[in-house]
Formats: C-alpha cells, sequence, structure tokens
C-alpha cells in the first residue's frame, strides 16, 4: 500500500469529494470554447464586479465578455443602481435617517446648502441721481443737434 492509500484508510471524517461531470448552460466564448453562463454574468454585475473581475471569473478576456454580454453587464449594473436608490430612499423615509434626507435633496431635488452667486441671482445695480424719461432723452437730443448744426 502506498503512503496516499494508508492516510487515506487511517483518515476519519467525510470522505473527500469527487468531481463528477455535468452540464452548464451558457453561450460559448473565446477561442478556449469557454461556456459562459450569462445569468452569472447578469448576477456579478449587479453584484458591482468589475468586467475583468467577471472576466477573470470566467477566464475569458475582457473584450470577449462585453462583446458577447453587454447587455447584461448593463441591465445588472441598472438593477445595482435600482436597488441601491431603492436602499438609500428607505434609509431616508422609513428609518428617519436626516443624513441620508439631506443628501438626496441636494441630488435629486437639485437644493443647496447655501445660495449661488450667479448673473440671475444678483441683484440689479443701484444707480444714483435721477433717470431721464424717453421724452427728455429725446428733448436733449434735438437740442444737441441743433448744436451741432449752429
Amino acid at each position: 500500500m502506498s503512503v496516499e492509500e494508508t492516510l487515506a484508510t487511517n483518515k476519519t471524517g467525510p470522505k473527500p469529494k469527487q468531481l463528477t461531470e455535468g452540464t452548464i448552460e451558457g453561450i460559448i466564448v473565446g477561442r478556449d470554447k469557454k461556456i459562459v453562463p450569462p445569468t452569472q454574468v447578469f448576477e456579478l454585475s449587479a453584484l458591482g464586479c468589475t468586467d475583468r473581475g467577471i472576466a477573470n471569473f470566467f477566464g475569458v478576456k475582457e473584450d470577449t465578455l462585453r462583446y458577447n454580454f453587454a447587455d447584461e453587464l448593463t441591465k445588472g449594473r441598472e438593477e445595482l443602481k435600482i436597488s441601491l436608490r431603492r436602499a438609500m430612499i428607505k434609509n431616508a423615509l422609513t428609518n428617519m435617517n436626516v443624513t441620508m434626507q439631506i443628501w438626496l435633496s441636494k441630488n435629486l431635488l437639485g437644493m443647496a446648502d447655501s445660495p449661488l452667486n450667479t448673473d440671475d441671482t444678483q441683484p440689479l445695480p443701484w444707480v444714483e441721481g435721477v433717470v431721464e424719461t424717453e421724452q427728455q432723452q429725446g428733448e436733449h437730443n434735438e437740442e444737441n443737434k441743433q448744436e451741432q448744426v449752429d
């Protein structure tokens, strides 16, 4: 008997698991003909995994992953954003988290802590003295013309 067989027979507890062959449903991609399940790509992207991380997990190149699973990657990331937004709103409204309420009001409603100094919000300039009416301005223009003629 070999050393491995001796250790295996003397070892107590559960026996090591044996690998068995099964079937995986997915799309065959890459030169190595790897099978990649679209549902797993969606789930990993919904967890926030990067393209590089997902590609490494399946053993394919990033470009191959993006080319074959662009829809799943996009939908997964959008699912993550929706879930995060849902959790933030729940935290703000149900848990009455004031910090989250302020953050959401600034980002979703466009509110600000302090007023912005733009041209639209600046007060009109103050002019000292009397403002002439259009009729008075017209009379002055006629007098100036006559003086120039003389």
